[in-house]
């Protein structure tokens, strides 16, 4: 994963998204901190990482998708958490990668679980990508939506009822901090996601290889690495997806 704020790619820690400075890392190398394009190809070199998960957060707080041509053009696939709360935003958001990208819906700027299953019908279930979007366990929601007191647990079943095939769970509190993940909240959704139906993937507070191998015990398809990629908190902020296995 690349957060993308103005163009810079930014170091993520703990959804504080204000303090999100641009991302520092030896696999930079003599690149500007921030370049965005730069750390994509740094995780293309680096083996192993099955495509980039960018956050353009300047688009999940309402401004217009980030031109994302030229890390696209680094040759790995891409998801995209662009704010598409509505199937014209989830199309503006893949016209500016590549077609083949796939389109994160995070349930952060949901409105309505109709409108997840708008943008399913015309992106396809194989490019619609539901973000399960915590904090401290707690579900978030856009205003007006009382996310809150609902279950994790129902909010992904209820998804993949409304045609998701892929689900991303993220608890954004975790997020750099090398906190570990909630390997219990997993194995209940795990479970009640039929698992040659529904991909699950897992992101917020992978610390390395052991929770990797315990993700993969429970059943779960890929992971959002960041700081266990780039090696401590202080290196950077990118976040590769893939396969545990």
């Amino acid at each position: 994963m690349i957060d993308l704020r103005a163009g810079r790619a930014v170091h993520a820690r703990g959804g504080a998204r204000e303090a999100y400075a641009p991302v520092r890392s030896t696999l930079l190398g003599e690149a500007e901190p921030g370049d965005a394009v730069a750390l994509a190809r740094a995780y293309r070199a680096h083996g192993g990482v099955g495509g980039i998960y960018v956050a353009d957060l300047d688009a999940i707080h309402g401004a217009e998708p980030y031109d994302l041509t030229e890390i696209a053009g680094v040759g790995l696939p891409l998801m995209v958490d662009a704010g598409a709360n509505t199937v014209q935003k989830a199309r503006a958001a893949g016209a500016r990668a590549v077609p083949a990208t796939r389109i994160v819906v995070g349930l952060e700027t949901l409105g309505s679980f109709e409108d997840l299953a708008a943008i399913v019908t015309a992106l396809g279930p194989e490019r619609t990508v539901f973000s399960l979007d915590l904090k401290d366990g707690v579900p978030l929601g856009a205003p007006g939506t009382d996310r809150a007191r609902q279950s994790p647990v129902d909010l992904a079943c209820r998804a993949a009822a409304y045609g998701v095939r892929s689900v991303i769970l993220l608890d954004l509190s975790r997020v750099g901090r090398n906190a570990g993940v909630d390997l219990s909240l997993v194995g209940e959704i795990r479970g009640a996601l039929p698992s040659h139906e529904v991909e699950l993937i897992v992101g917020g507070g992978i610390r390395g290889d052991d929770d990797i191998r315990q993700l993969d015990a429970i059943g779960c398809d890929g992971a959002l690495i960041a700081t266990a990629l780039l090696g401590t908190p202080e290196r950077g902020s990118g976040v590769g997806y893939g396969s545990p296995r």
